[in-house]
């Protein structure tokens, strides 16, 4: 009586098996990479909150005076503010990856004026932004991604109102007057995200962009606005998300984008001319 052989795969359907894998794969990586942009957008929303939640905190304490945010990285000549630091894709600024910068402000000028309300390293940076900066020859991680808007008490004015209390805001609501953003890791430096306001509303045709907002969570970014809400803003003109390139900065001082949808929006949120 013969015994019955184990019969294995034949060649062809080994490739049958192995490209089923393959198209079942290609379906749901693109659903899989959408499940982790959401989760990095819950992340990055909750991170913000957070900062937003301080923010106010502090408005309260200092008689509804709003935290500074000066310009510039001379922090010992400046007033403390609400985040020092300056980063850049150079690797040997060592403020890539200080924390001090984010701690309660200390003799030196360094710190933030927020730290005091939330005491956490992880609130500061949207997780999607895996910027690092290499010391001792080893990557490390950037510690922030997040700016606030550049007309909350800050040292410029000009036609445009300086925002330096939340009483301040009256033509412009604190519902509709944004505060923090998440800003894209090849542009970010100081904690003030700058938004030229010069042609705001009379000119959208010299429109011109300063910074660049991040858009890690599919083409759109986080903001926080002064009555504590938070919104995730999908950028719509390709000219507000150019195409990231791993170690070169984006320089975007004085790039003109006329009629700007995004910008528009932005400056529409910032704040308003002066009477």
């Amino acid at each position: 009586m013969k015994q019955k052989q184990n019969r294995g795969f034949t060649l062809i359907e080994l490739l049958v098996v192995i490209a089923i894998i393959a198209i079942l794969a290609a379906l749901l990586l693109p659903a899989l990479a959408k499940a982790k942009q959401k989760a990095h957008g819950i992340s990055c929303m909750s991170n913000l909150s957070q900062l937003s939640l301080a923010w106010g905190m502090y408005t309260h304490d200092n008689d509804d005076v709003v935290p500074p945010n000066d310009p510039g990285r001379d922090w010992s000549l400046a007033r403390p503010r609400w985040v020092t630091g300056w980063l850049d894709y150079a690797q040997s600024v060592s403020d890539n990856t200080n924390v001090l910068h984010l701690n309660k402000v200390d003799s030196h000028g360094r710190g933030s004026l927020l730290w005091p309300y939330f005491e956490s390293y992880a609130v500061w940076k949207c997780p999607a932004d895996k910027s690092v900066s290499v010391h001792g020859g080893r990557p490390h991680l950037r510690v922030r991604s997040m700016s606030m808007n550049c007309w909350i008490n800050a040292g410029r004015g000009g036609q445009y109102k300086i925002i330096k209390r939340t009483s301040d805001m009256t033509t412009l609501s604190p519902s509709q007057t944004w505060v923090l953003i998440d800003e894209r890791e090849d542009g970010i430096d100081e904690g003030y995200f700058a938004v030229d306001m010069s042609s705001y509303p009379d000119s959208p045709l010299k429109i011109y962009i300063v910074n660049f907002p991040a858009s890690y969570h599919n083409q759109a970014g986080g903001l926080t606005f002064a009555d504590g809400h938070s919104e995730i803003r999908k950028w719509v003109d390709p000219r507000t998300r150019p195409p990231l390139i791993k170690g070169r900065k984006v320089y975007a001082n004085q790039r003109n984008s006329p009629h700007n949808r995004d910008m528009l929006w932005l400056m529409a949120r910032t704040t308003v001319k002066l009477r």
